[in-house]
């Protein structure tokens, strides 16, 4: 159980914290809910406690993986012969999953193709998403800026494309 303080993150929205525990009453039940902030987009969550590990919310990361998840965005091979459809399914099983470093492989993985091929709408918004969750955890877990984070992450893209191609 998460006390009021605690950085948690959702597995669909991102890293955030719990600033209370409320009770709605639903249906005649009354049910105890984490009232989360999500600082990035300053958006609340209400996450029933009774299926928030269902749900797959966890402590955020320690600082030092986070720096493990920087290091091993940089080296992730990603898979650029899938189809549209596939290639949808698949990472959004990656982001629903939780896994930072899953998320971080779709993160890459759209950016690349953004620069090389462009994205649909969807796949537009999916990194959209996928990267405020991403980002949202190392920022509360580094202590930094989301301008630093995306910089960073910037960064590493523009070293991919720079690399010769392999054939």
């Amino acid at each position: 159980m998460y006390s009021i303080g605690d950085s948690v993150v959702y597995p669909l929205h991102g890293a955030g914290v719990i600033e209370a525990i409320e009770e709605c009453e639903i249906g005649g039940l009354v049910h105890s809910y984490y009232a989360m902030r999500i600082p990035l987009g300053d958006m609340k969550v209400l996450i029933p406690v009774d299926g928030a590990e269902k749900i797959g919310v966890r402590d955020i990361i320690a600082p030092e993986e986070a720096d493990k998840v920087m290091d091993e965005f940089r080296i992730v091979d990603i898979d650029t012969n899938l189809n549209w459809n596939k290639r949808y399914r698949e990472n959004m099983v990656r982001i629903k999953s939780g896994n930072i470093y899953e998320v971080a492989s779709v993160v890459k993985s759209l950016m690349m193709r953004d620069k090389t091929k462009g994205l649909s709408t969807g796949e537009r918004k999916m990194l959209a998403n996928a990267k405020q969750i991403l980002i949202s955890e190392i920022v509360m877990s580094k202590k930094t800026t989301y301008d630093a984070v995306d910089k960073a992450l910037r960064d590493v893209i523009e070293e991919e494309m720079q690399k010769p191609k392999v054939e």
